[in-house]
Parts: C-alpha cells; sequence; structure tokens
C-alpha cells in the first residue's frame, strides 16, 4: 500500500512522522508521504524537521517515506509561489488542499493548483471542474481520491470527471492518527465506492502509486 497524504503532531496530527511510519509498516505500507498543514509561518522548520525523521525511516526501515505539505487554506494568488518555495527549501512532494464542500476553502485554489509547476497532487477537489481536471492532466498533477469524512462526499464527482478529462488518480486516507491508516483492501473499497471498476481501482493502487512515486524522484522498492 502507498499512501500519499498523512498527517503528524508537526499540524494536527497524534503521532510524530517516524511513530506514524512505524505504523504504516505494521500496516503494510511499502510508501507514506507525511504531508502535513503548511503556509510559510511554519514552512522552513516543518519541511527541515519532517526531513530529518524520513531520512532516518528510509536508513532503517523497508518503506519509502516522503517529506511534504498540504498548502492548507492559503490565498489562491500565493499558491505557486508558495509551492515553488517549499520545493527550494527541501519539501520532496506539495499537494494543496483543495476545495472540499466540507469547509470554507477561497474558490480559485482548485485552479491555482493545476496551474503550479511545482504541486503534485490536489488534495480532495470537491466538485471538480472538467476545466480544472485538463489542465491537471496536461500538467500531471494528480488528482485525490480521499476516505476523510467530509471531504470524501464528493468522491464520485472527482472520479468521474478525472477519468473523462485523463487526469490520473490516487487514494489516500489524510490521515491524522494511525488509526486513520488503511487497513489492507480498504483502498480498493474506496477507489470502487466512487465508481470506478475494479480494473480502474487495481490501475490507480499500482500503476498510478509507482509513477508518482517516480515523478517524486523515489524508486519503488517492490517493481
Amino acid at each position: 500500500m502507498c499512501d500519499f497524504h498523512t498527517h503528524t503532531f508537526f499540524s494536527d496530527g497524534l503521532n510524530s512522522p517516524v511513530e506514524l511510519a512505524r505504523c504504516a509498516i505494521a500496516a503494510g505500507y511499502k510508501c507514506i508521504g507525511i504531508t502535513d498543514h503548511a503556509s510559510y509561518c511554519n514552512l522552513d522548520e516543518l519541511i527541515k524537521s519532517i526531513k530529518k525523521d524520513c531520512e532516518l525511516v528510509e536508513k532503517y526501515w523497508d518503506i519509502i517515506a516522503i517529506p511534504g505539505v498540504e498548502l492548507t487554506n492559503v490565498p489562491a494568488k500565493s499558491i505557486k509561489d508558495m509551492a515553488k518555495y517549499a520545493k527550494e527549501i527541501g519539501a520532496r512532494m506539495v499537494s494543496v488542499h483543495g476545495e472540499t464542500i466540507a469547509e470554507n476553502v477561497e474558490p480559485g485554489t482548485n485552479r491555482e493548483a493545476v496551474e503550479s509547476d511545482h504541486v503534485d497532487l490536489l488534495a480532495h477537489p470537491g466538485l471538480l471542474t472538467m476545466e480544472d481536471a485538463v489542465i491537471a492532466a496536461q500538467k500531471n498533477i494528480y488528482i485525490e481520491i480521499t476516505h476523510r469524512i467530509g471531504h470524501c462526499l464528493t468522491n464520485g464527482i472527482v472520479a468521474s470527471v478525472a477519468k473523462k478529462a485523463g487526469a490520473r488518480l490516487l487514494v489516500n486516507s489524510d490521515a491524522h492518527s494511525h488509526k486513520d491508516l488503511y487497513s489492507p483492501g480498504r483502498q480498493k473499497i474506496i477507489a470502487i465506492a466512487s465508481g470506478l471498476s475494479e480494473t480502474e481501482a487495481d490501475n490507480i493502487l499500482e500503476k498510478n502509486t509507482v509513477m508518482f512515486i517516480s515523478k517524486l524522484g523515489f524508486k519503488a522498492k517492490w517493481t
């Protein structure tokens, strides 16, 4: 299993990065992305700290640990510059907290995210438009199907629009605790519940995850 959207106590999660990685290994994970909520106020220290634990994890354990951030509820027009800065200071992955219907995210956030040259993942985009999905496909920015309560309400729309646009999907937990991590088989159920076929779900969980890992500059150790 691979999960590219999790949180630690560096934002609103429960565990340290290394503890969450340890729990992920026990759950059967092969790759985990640590993507704590971020803006300019905490980017520098956040990335520095998460990188240390990810390096520790990869040195001693058999799991890919990706130090990243989730730019959350920042001004939409700041996303491109902020994502660029995050990459410059060491983030290996930048996701953007998309326009979930569960929160009052600024309209236009999805568009600014998919137009960025430095964003890798648009998380829980809510009522995803075809225009934004097409841009995401062109820019090789992945779009998330989520397990998170509230954010998951639009999974069906997200999956349908992304598929029609040719945008690549990922299935992530948005875990805020080790208790939120996936159990074996759960990701596939979430994908199918979003309206995707079993074959499409398998392609996301196998092909898309490996391509995303490669996009971030890592190598899937199990291929």
